[in-house]
């Protein structure tokens, strides 16, 4: 592989290596995250009902 090709793969590699690690701290340091956490069981299937 060329120089060009070396410089090109680091910089890709390098690049979402950081993307990844900024999601992680994004994830693990936002405050009230917690609060926006739902699973199946939150849902209520009659909140839409407008014929009722």
């Amino acid at each position: 592989m060329n120089t060009g090709g070396w410089i090109v793969m680091t910089i890709a590699v390098g690049g979402m290596t950081l993307f990844l690690g900024w999601c992680i701290f994004k994830v693990f340091t936002t405050p009230g995250s917690s609060e926006h956490l739902h699973t199946q069981a939150d849902i209520d299937p009659h909140d839409n009902d407008d014929d009722a």
